[in-house]
């Protein structure tokens, strides 16, 4: 016999009358026990008494000590249980009887529902979602060690239990079932609680979540002291996103498309997705609670999150869903998402950013729930946002840790990072048979793939290019295939847009190049205006080996590129918006590394500014090659 009362229950105090639920059975009352009945006929030699829909036996009539007609309620104790499983019981008085609810079979975790198949069980926890079906009614139940669906019908296509809400305390009767291969409880009685028996549920189920939630304790990659002051941060994150999973809580991912932002994306993705596998009986919850979406521009755009609000409201009203959690990788540090967080912020969408752009503090913090980026640590953007999500996603899920130890490379490589560590994580590549040809390919391959996907996340594509969890052959293969193609393209457009290239010294010595990419460069096709000017950009600084600055402009864009030159390009982007009313400057980016947008009307007075503030920049031979790819 499983009861549930409000505290413990002493098997001693004769004041205990317990009140068995519908579902219950003989093999959930004691002899001894005291049990509310209901008379359900009357005989010469006695009452027949109803205890559950499935318990009922014969109050003798010299164990009764009143008259009583069919659906009269007593109080009455099991005296004995038969060989033939009749029960006959005695009616008793209690004065002040203390009632304990019983539930059929035994208290079930989620976690252990897969060893329950075929029994009756009961479940307590907070439901987490809400779907009407043409058939039964969905109650996705979290216990705080998984989330399981209990499907509840009334009739067809009518909401079973209108009583129970969102975020309500149940108990949950039922049958384990599997259906198309995935766990499910068939609903007999679903009860909300109240009182001290809902807050007893509450704390069971948060001391649950808190355990499954906490992340793994893994030991970093490689030792890099930098590092170690954004663990801490790293932690809180993991420990943040497990618990939206065990909320149910869909996570729509938004992260730069580039070779950076991928080495950050799908790590992460791949540790979610598990855990989310791990946490959910549903076969498809992990499709339905984690979305991974490609963004071109370094920062959250207007049209992506009118886009992220539409889907997220129709979910809510067409599946019952909560609205989700927006995490930011690569992107999302900037003044330029603020426009896009405060409509978030209008839903009550929390918000996780993991960037190593240079951020606007003060502006992004009253509109993020959480935050990390190297800047905010006195370090700077040599430690990428791939290094950083591959510690994060492997304290989600350590079991991919042999899968991603070469991705850090392939992100500071395709940042073009001279951080530290770098030495460290291309030998951690070079043990998994990776060397550094093969990672610079690995960079490429993404970059182009990335190109021609533009706002399709091709999963299974890109997490092939990456090598993680595919085919090693296939991987190979598609790398090649991708990277000698983006090396094709590359060449072609370079040997078309350097014979436009102009050239002028600074007055700080440096050299500068621009070009008018609209003019003299191929348009919508591989590569785009960053990548072109990147690609330029590091010809000439490994021609010249001195401080170069390269200028791409289109009629109302520019993209900037900077080695040995102290610049502070946020900075730079603020000044002119000050000193140029009516030019619409807006953008940033890294220090040295960043885009900028203006009206096409006044591209010729922002581009002398700019070059005018460029050449009173201080030479920085530190900053060398530490370029990134943003376009």
């Amino acid at each position: 016999m499983t009861a549930s009362a409000d505290g413990d229950v002493d098997a001693t105090d004769e004041s205990v009358v317990y009140d068995l639920a519908p579902g219950c059975t003989t093999e959930d009352v004691e002899e001894g026990a005291r049990y509310h009945a209901t008379v359900n006929g009357v005989v010469e030699y006695g009452v027949f008494v109803d205890c559950s829909e499935h318990v009922s036996g014969l109050v003798h009539d010299s164990e009764l000590s009143g008259d009583y007609d069919v659906g009269d309620e007593l109080v009455v104790e099991l005296l004995d249980v038969r060989e033939n499983g009749d029960l006959s019981f005695t009616e008793v008085s209690v004065d002040s009887p203390r009632t304990v609810t019983v539930d059929p079979g035994e208290r079930a975790s989620v976690d252990d529902l897969a060893e329950r198949v075929g029994s009756t069980v009961h479940l307590d926890g907070e439901v987490v979602q809400i779907k009407q079906t043409g058939g039964p009614t969905l109650f996705q139940v979290r216990d705080g060690t998984g989330v399981v669906p209990c499907a509840a019908f009334e009739e067809a296509g009518v909401r079973a239990y209108p009583e129970v809400d969102l975020d309500d305390a149940v108990r949950v009767t039922g049958d384990v079932e599997r259906r198309e291969g995935a766990l499910q409880l068939e609903v007999d009685e679903l009860h909300r609680l109240e009182g001290e028996a809902e807050t007893e549920v509450r704390e069971r189920v948060e001391a649950a979540v808190a355990e499954t939630a906490a992340p793994a304790d893994v030991e970093p990659l490689v030792d890099w002291p930098a590092f170690e002051k954004l663990r801490d941060d790293l932690r809180e994150v993991a420990e943040y996103l497990r618990r939206a999973v065990l909320d149910s809580r869909p996570i729509r991912m938004r992260h730069h498309a580039d070779g950076d932002g991928m080495c950050a994306s799908v790590p992460v993705q791949v540790a979610l997705e598990n855990f989310i596998a791990e946490t959910h009986e549903d076969a498809e919850a992990p499709r339905h609670l984690f979305k991974r979406l490609p963004s071109k521009a370094p920062f959250y755009e207007m049209e992506d999150v009118t886009r992220d609000l539409n889907f997220a409201l129709e979910d809510e009203e067409r599946h019952g869903q909560r609205l989700p959690l927006l995490l930011m990788l690569d992107n999302g540090s900037t003044e330029e998402d603020t426009p896009a967080y405060r409509a978030l912020d209008q839903y009550d969408i929390p918000v996780v950013v993991v960037d190593h752009h240079h951020p606007d503090p003060e502006a992004v913090a009253p509109l993020v729930d959480r935050h990390v980026n190297p800047y905010l640590h006195d370090e700077d953007y040599r430690i990428t946002t791939g290094m950083m999500c591959v510690e994060l996603a492997r304290m989600i899920d350590p079991s991919l840790t042999d899968e991603l130890r070469h991705i850090p490379a392939v992100a500071g490589l395709a940042d073009r990072s001279k951080a530290d560590a770098m030495d460290d994580y291309l030998a951690l590549a070079s043990e998994e048979g990776y060397d550094e040809d093969d990672l610079q390919d690995i960079g490429e391959a993404l970059d182009y793939a990335a190109h021609w996907l533009r706002y399709d996340s091709g999963d299974v594509l890109i997490e092939d290019v990456l090598n993680v969890g595919g085919d090693a052959d296939r991987h190979a293969e598609l790398v090649e295939f991708l990277s000698e193609r983006a090396e094709r393209d590359v060449d072609r457009q370079l040997s078309d847009a350097l014979p436009h290239l102009e050239y002028e010294k600074l007055d700080n010595d440096a050299h500068l190049y621009h070009i008018d990419l609209d003019e003299h460069a191929h348009r919508f096709t591989y590569p785009a205006p960053g990548k072109t000017t990147g690609e330029i950009h590091d010809r000439k600084v490994q021609e010249t080996g001195d401080p170069v600055i390269t200028i791409g402009y289109g009629p109302d864009f520019a993209v900037l590129r900077s080695d040995g030159v102290r610049l502070d390009i946020p900075n730079m982007v603020s000044e002119l918006d000050d000193e140029l009313p009516g030019a619409g400057v807006s953008g940033g980016g890294h220090l040295v590394v960043g885009s900028i947008k203006f009206v096409p009307g006044m591209r010729e007075a922002v581009l002398d500014a700019l070059v005018e503030k460029m050449g009173d920049a201080e030479l920085d031979e530190s900053l060398r090659s530490t370029l990134v790819q943003d376009d």
